[in-house]
This record gives structure tokens, sequence and C-alpha cells, in this order.
């Protein structure tokens, strides 16, 4: 029930952006893509801009074909939905580098960053370099 509530009050929200200036609306990220309530559904019906992807598709895909097909096809979801994707729980450089040969620019975890606080970000973003082999 309350998942059905948050999920209406949410499409209703997004028929207030159809229509609107997408540069000044609220912009929506689907979380854990495929799973539970993120079904392809709300990817038809409702206004989200990123899909971000849940980490249980993509954490064994270094070493199970079937995980990186999955990957792949949700690539393929976001573009053809004119989507960004982005996958969650990026820890390891092989996991990034699979990731930028699959096509996406965009991650988060413990790859990238740890947790910080928000006053620390500003440092954060002049000193991060990408590890080597992601800049190949």
């Amino acid at each position: 029930m309350i998942g059905e509530l948050a999920t209406e009050v949410f499409y209703q929200l997004n028929l207030g952006r159809r229509g609107a200036n997408k540069s000044e609306s609220i912009h929506f990220s689907l979380d854990d893509f495929g799973t539970g309530f993120s079904s392809l559904t709300y990817l038809q019906r409702l206004l989200v801009d990123l899909l971000k992807i849940d980490l249980t598709f993509f954490k064994d895909m270094l070493e199970k074909p079937d995980d990186r097909a999955i990957v792949r096809g949700i690539i393929g979801l976001a573009t053809a939905f004119n989507r960004q994707a982005i996958v969650e729980g990026v820890e390891t450089t092989a996991h990034g580098t699979q990731l930028l040969e699959m096509g996406f620019e965009l991650a988060q975890g413990y790859g990238t960053a740890r947790p910080m606080p928000a006053a620390e970000i500003p440092r954060w973003i002049v000193q991060w370099k990408p590890d080597l082999a992601w800049s190949k």
C-alpha cells in the first residue's frame, strides 16, 4: 500500500512536468531500476531523467555473461527512452573499466569516493583523479 501511494504521488508530480521547461523543473531518478517497484511500466509512464541500476545486476558481471547482458540491455533501454543511466555500487577499477567499455559514463560507489560530509565535496572535486585504467 505504501509503495503504491508513493508511486501515485510520484506519478502526479510527473504530470506537472509534462510540457514544462525541463531545465526549470524537478529532475527524477528511477532508483534500483529493474528491481521491486522500479519496473518497465514506470520507465514508460514517468518522466525520469536517470535510471539508477542496482548493483545486484552488475556486481558479478565480470564472471557472469548473463549479468553483462542485463547491464547492456538496460543501457539499450536508457538510450531508447533518451535517459541517462548510472550504476550504483561501483567499487573496483575492473568494474569501472568494464562499464566504460559498455558505454557508461556515470557511476556511483567507493570506486570514486567514500561517503563524505558536504563541506568536503569541493576539495574532493579539485583533488580527485580517475584511475589510469579509466583514462584510456
